[in-house]
């Protein structure tokens, strides 16, 4: 049995993969696993450097990517952004807006040490990408609240101990363009 079952949340976001652990995007035949931390500096240069190439492989249908939004820098908040922010992309992706709402949240990051955005502030990230005012009940109520201890748990489980962390076909990956690119080809060249 899985050692983190009872903490799988019931009511995972929509287009979660099968482990519940990550919001999927595209159906490539290469699969990337991106950890990311809403909080994270070097998640949000992840997002803006990588974030456009990784977009074009899902379009042109080369890879499936599964971003796992984890909660590993909660403290350094003092209201566990991590854990919130993270929820709200869960309730981003059942508003079919997740990648969007993803962009949103790194272009707006606060600064570590503070009190990260407010529940308020969430929800009205969510409006100029088209979440509606089901995606502000979601957040309101708390709904993938407890999503993102089991991202979390399932991540350091899997060796996950810092963000960005990027695995292509199961290997670590640096998180750059060019080495993702490379990492791609290469898989797809060995899967023929």
């Amino acid at each position: 049995m899985d050692s983190q079952a009872s903490l799988r949340p019931a009511n995972p976001p929509a287009f979660a993969n099968e482990e519940g652990d990550g919001v999927v995007i595209g159906d490539g035949p290469v699969v990337l696993d991106a950890y990311v931390d809403f909080q994270c500096p070097y998640c949000r240069m992840f997002a803006e450097m990588s974030g456009p190439v990784v977009d074009a492989l899902i379009s042109s249908g080369r890879i499936t990517a599964v971003y796992h939004p984890v909660a590993i820098l909660d403290a350094m908040s003092t209201n566990r952004y991590s854990t919130r922010a993270a929820a709200a992309s869960g309730c981003a992706a059942d508003g079919g807006r997740f990648m969007e709402y993803h962009y949103a949240l790194f272009a707006n990051q606060p600064p570590e040490g503070g009190p990260g955005l407010t529940d308020d502030e969430l929800i009205a990230l969510g409006e100029p990408v088209g979440l509606t005012d089901s995606f502000a009940a979601c957040v309101r109520d708390g709904a993938h609240l407890d999503w993102p201890p089991y991202v979390t748990a399932r991540a350091y489980e899997r060796g996950v101990r810092g963000t960005p962390t990027i695995l292509v076909a199961g290997a670590v990956v640096q998180p750059y363009p060019g080495p993702i690119t490379t990492a791609v080809t290469t898989a797809l060249s060995q899967a023929v």
